[in-house]
């Protein structure tokens, strides 16, 4: 293939070059397992906390608020499940919305199954949660309001300072799932009120398989998965050192360059502004301001997203038609439908997320392109 341009950074990114040399030394110089008490560890003990602290830095967090995690799935898990036990002589009434990512959704659904009451607060058109419905479902059996800070297939970014108020004011504990947003939006844990944050490596150019929970001093939690020590004898396992080291450089490297968010920004306006002036009957899902910097979701009316998906793959275009977790899912998308679409613009619907590696020559050549399979499967 001559040429390929990666459009689906949402489902995964590239690791940089920097995080990568980053890792490498702690796969076979620093190989020590970190829980061991001879010197040969201190360092890798050291670099371990380091990363900590860089992730904390991005949130405004304090480092013993940080729990390393596999991934996004499982903070999510970790985070409304102990809330569930934890908190469960209080009440078993929890709110989320009905556009959460599975992993939210799925632990949901088995809450549902063993006794909690779970309400799902409806979005508008745009996505974004209907707060009178939100503050006129608490009662007083709520223990916990879990509210994603960005969805992963419109990108749009919800109200968490304002839930967070509303939250705390009525002594409910906040999670929000920030995998799609850490480390691309400015998040502030201590002034939007977040008791509890889940976010991944891989979705920050770090590597796959390392997440972390943040759980505010004061919150109760119990151990998701028992064993030894590890993560203050609240995570057991040993230790993703390479993992955790790339995430913390992924963190570390966001922190300065936050501000390329303007350059990915103008990226995707470039690329909406030409499949809107070049291609007819298109529409974007979301409003263009209030969503996620490398975010959009374009319906072509007319045509089948998964057989234009194929034909832009032939050509090394990759995009993807929603969450990469529902690949292969029949089901039309339940984010696309919680804002109107009808299931016959759902399946011409195609997700495309840029990165600060992408050029304008690139979005050059996937228009050229795009305008052709377009055109021919009309």
């Amino acid at each position: 293939m001559d040429r390929i341009v990666y459009l689906d950074n949402a489902a995964t990114t590239k690791i940089k070059p920097e995080v990568f040399e980053e890792m490498k030394p702690f796969f076979a110089e620093c190989f020590g397992n970190p829980s061991a008490q001879y010197g040969f560890v201190t360092p890798v003990k050291k670099k371990i906390e380091l990363c900590r602290r860089n992730i904390a830095e991005l949130l405004n967090a304090s480092e013993d608020e940080i729990y390393f995690t596999s991934g996004g799935t499982e903070s999510d898990n970790w985070a409304i499940k102990s809330i569930a036990e934890k908190y469960k002589t209080k009440g078993k009434h929890i709110i989320t919305s009905c556009i959460e990512h599975h992993a939210v959704l799925n632990t949901m659904k088995w809450l549902e199954e063993n006794g909690y009451r779970i309400t799902y607060t409806p979005v508008d058109k745009n996505g974004i949660i209907d707060l009178d419905f939100l503050q006129k479902s608490i009662d007083d059996e709520t223990i916990l309001i879990s509210i994603m800070t960005a969805n992963n297939e419109i990108g749009s970014i919800q109200p968490i300072k304002r839930i967070g108020e509303i939250a705390r004011k009525n002594k409910i504990v906040f999670h929000t799932d920030a995998v799609q947003a850490y480390g691309h939006i400015p998040i502030d844990v201590k002034k939007m009120k977040i008791d509890m944050l889940s976010a991944s490596g891989h979705k920050i150019y770090g590597p796959k398989g390392i997440g972390v929970l943040y759980v505010r001093n004061g919150v109760k939690i119990g151990s998701f998965i028992h064993g030894g020590s590890q993560e203050f004898g609240l995570r057991a396992g040993t230790y993703n050192t390479p993992g955790i080291v790339g995430m913390g450089k992924a963190s570390e490297i966001a922190i300065r360059f936050m501000s390329d968010n303007e350059k990915v920004r103008d990226t995707r306006n470039l690329l909406l502004k030409k499949i809107e002036t070049e291609i007819p009957k298109v529409f974007l899902n979301g409003d263009i301001e209030n969503r996620l910097p490398n975010n959009l979701s374009i319906t072509f009316e007319g045509v089948d997203s998964e057989a234009l998906l194929t034909m832009l793959s032939e050509n090394g275009i990759y995009a993807s038609s929603g969450s990469a977790c529902t690949s292969g899912d029949t089901k039309p998308s339940h984010v696309l439908k919680a804002i109107g679409l009808s299931d016959k613009d759902i399946k011409s619907t195609i997700r495309f997320s840029v990165s600060d590696d992408t050029t304008a020559d690139d979005i050059e050549y996937a228009i050229k392109v795009l305008k052709g399979c377009v055109s021919a499967l009309r």
